[in-house]
């Protein structure tokens, strides 16, 4: 695009004159009607929209004034990082960018009360100032914490669960107006669907998490051989707070990584950058496509002699990894006794069939919860995760892959790609019909609904 600088300074302009507009009352409708629309995309690329509206309400008020004259369907954002077209929509992009940081902490219950749309890259510093830390967290960090637990995002660990099963309150903004506070104990119901949600109830604005005391990792990564891997994941899981492993395809090797709790003092790792090996695995893949056994012998010489890499620092510095090379993904989540094996049949069906991919395959545990949407609800899993380069076509790739993760009892995660509907996820989640029923009594007039939500729960 060529953008001169009259047309940045004309673009800045009409910005200002929307905001100012907004701040002096102007009703929606017009102001709608009036301003240029700004094109939304999410982090990959692979979703986009033009909508009507994008809205930014600082309070849980303000947002209420707001849902009744904003054009529809109205979908909340968070940092975009879903794949999934959760978000696109003609109608209203509502930002929760202004209702973040940390509301409220109490040391004596180890629990915190953040804006959802706080970023997760922001929780960690201001928490350990409060005495507090996140349990577990997911390996990106760029996320919103309502954008997180509407989707069910997690990390590692098979004794801890997804973010939203640390969720012990939460206030919704409802398609009618009204502010409600939901907890075990109050508005139950709509508690147990909230958890997990999509955004189709309506727009988390406050979400207290149960937290506990500051701590220190090790993180340690080192390299083995795929049958080795094979044979010892279980007891690397059993052995360690969180342990997951990537497979580099077309090499026969693994990279565990582990963390442990510790008192040593912080040795930081000196990048967290892994963007330079995952395009010299691209290179090789353009180079070598052709030549499989060359292309696997250069690969695992070099992972064979990967030194171990051993680091301290603390919890919220060590989960998280840079991830600059964009990619589209599709993620399952299995039931743990049957996750080896589909990964084996995904290994197996990628290299017979010298399918072109270069992105390791990235395999975590997770502990089973009741939440009535978790992909994890009713059992302990293991999630086998594949990506895309952002500039390549995934279809061919996820269409391979995609029925074995559901030969093996795998439900997707709800910001990954994927192609299930309505009747599929009635057979996969025993509690489907009571979600509907609560979201119908919610919004009946689906206000929060877009075309895919619509597909996925089978709403006309």
């Amino acid at each position: 695009m060529d953008l001169t600088r009259r047309k940045i300074l004309t673009l800045g302009a009409s910005a200002a004159v929307s905001a100012a507009a907004l701040a002096a009352g102007t009703p929606l409708k017009a102001l709608a009607q009036s301003a240029r629309r700004i094109k939304w995309q999410n982090w990959s690329g692979g979703q986009s929209c033009l909508p009507e509206a994008r809205l930014a309400p600082g309070t849980a008020g303000e947002l209420a004034a707001l849902l009744k004259e904003a054009p529809r369907p109205i979908r909340p954002v968070g940092a975009g990082h879903s794949f999934t077209a959760l978000v696109p929509t003609e109608g209203t992009v509502l930002s929760l960018d202004r209702l973040s940081g940390v509301l409220d902490a109490d040391a004596e219950n180890m629990t915190a009360t953040f804006g959802a749309g706080t970023r997760l890259g922001n929780i960690g510093k201001a928490l350990e100032e409060k005495g507090q830390a996140l349990i577990n967290m997911p390996d990106i960090n760029k996320q919103t914490l309502a954008g997180s637990v509407s989707t069910s995002t997690h990390g590692t660990g098979a004794e801890f669960g997804s973010l939203s099963s640390y969720i012990t309150q939460l206030e919704l903004v409802t398609a009618s107006g009204e502010v409600l506070t939901c907890s075990p104990s109050q508005n139950t119901e709509v508690f147990e669907a909230a958890r997990v949600s999509l955004g189709a109830l309506g727009v988390l604005t406050k979400i207290t998490l149960q937290n506990r005391t500051p701590y220190k990792l090790t993180r340690r990564i080192w390299s083995l051989p795929f049958d080795q891997m094979m044979e010892e994941a279980e007891s690397l899981a059993a052995q360690h707070r969180n342990f997951e492993f990537y497979y580099i395809p077309y090499s026969g090797m693994c990279l565990a990584i582990t963390h442990d709790e510790t008192d040593e003092d912080i040795r930081p790792r000196v990048s967290t950058d892994d963007d330079d090996a995952v395009m010299t695995l691209k290179a090789l893949q353009e180079w070598l496509g052709w030549a499989p056994s060359l292309r696997e012998y250069l690969i695992r010489s070099e992972l064979e002699d990967l030194p171990e890499e051993v680091y301290v620092d603390t919890s919220w510095r060590i989960y998280p990894s840079e991830r600059g090379v964009r990619f589209n993904e599709m993620e399952y989540h299995l039931p743990r006794e049957k996750a080896l094996d589909a990964l084996k049949e995904v290994r197996r069906t990628i290299e017979e069939n010298n399918i072109e991919v270069f992105f390791p395959i990235e395999f975590r545990f997770v502990k089973g919860d009741d939440l009535w949407l978790s992909p994890f609800t009713g059992r302990e899993s293991c999630s086998i995760a594949v990506h895309r380069y952002h500039e390549e076509e995934y279809e061919p790739y996820f269409q391979a892959m995609e029925p074995i993760f559901r030969a093996h009892d795998g439900r997707p995660h709800w910001g990954k790609l994927h192609t299930l509907g309505a009747d599929d996820f009635a057979a996969l989640y025993p509690r489907w019909n009571d979600f509907l029923k609560v979201r119908r009594a919610l919004d009946p007039e689906g206000i929060f609904l877009n075309d895919h939500l619509r597909h996925v729960f089978g709403e006309a």
